[in-house]
């Protein structure tokens, strides 16, 4: 394997590495997104899209590359024939080709999980910053009801106050302004608890796409095997 070929492979090997770093069942969101923020991701975040697109480029001229060997070695060319009734001529073509497709494999699936590692990334900020929201709207929903359930109470108490006579005129006063306050702190309560099932929502929204996109990895890992199955029984039957 040349140093380009093996540059490529040690860079899936990463890939899939973080890849499955990410998939920890035991590290949340918020954990994750504390990591990105950490100082140092910040003084390179401005060469994160530079630096996104130039391996997009080079994995793309790689994986082209390996495409074109492939199909170099794969059909029939003039004197193709001749050369593979040579003795060994034909076990060196086919071990071209292999090397050829094996490229092909690696450059693919880099590209793939490039693509497929910066939407995790993005998906588990969206999901922090969203259990975040969550956690921020019930802390305010239970703040809310213990000062509604206060409120309530202090109202009872002026309501047994007017029915013994007592200061009823400044008792009434009280008890309207009481009831104002509970009331506005009732639609405060109703307006947070829309927002946490809204962010609720989205919460589970992003967590589908997760989930989502967690099996469509599998079922791509599951493809590259029976892939290389065939091409293995392949060479088996050719030796």
């Amino acid at each position: 394997m040349t140093l380009q070929w093996t540059a490529v492979a040690l860079f899936l090997y990463v890939e899939i590495g973080i890849l499955l770093i990410l998939c920890l069942p035991f590290i949340s969101a918020r954990r994750w997104q504390s990591v990105f923020r950490l100082r140092i991701w910040s003084s390179v975040s401005s060469f994160g899209n530079r630096a996104f697109l130039t391996m997009i480029i080079i994995l793309l001229v790689l994986f082209l590359d390996a495409v074109r060997e492939v199909r170099k070695y794969s059909t029939p060319g003039p004197g193709r024939e001749a050369k593979q009734q040579q003795p060994n001529m034909h076990d060196h073509m086919h071990m071209k080709l292999f090397r050829a497709q094996r490229n092909l494999y690696i450059s693919g699936f880099s590209v793939f999980l490039w693509l497929v590692m910066k939407r995790v990334f993005t998906l588990i900020n969206q999901l922090a910053t969203a259990s975040s929201t969550c956690v921020t709207l019930q802390e305010q929903a239970d703040g809310a009801n213990q000062a509604a359930r206060k409120y309530m109470e202090d109202n009872e108490l002026l309501k047994q106050t007017l029915m013994e006579g007592k200061d009823a005129g400044a008792a009434s006063e009280d008890a309207e302004l009481l009831r104002k306050e509970v009331e506005r702190l009732k639609e405060q309560l109703k307006t947070s608890a829309e927002a946490l099932e809204e962010s609720e929502c989205e919460a589970d929204m992003m967590k589908k796409q997760t989930e989502s996109l967690s099996r469509e990895y599998e079922r791509l890992i599951q493809e590259h095997q029976e892939l290389q199955n065939p091409e293995e029984s392949g060479n088996k039957k050719d030796d």
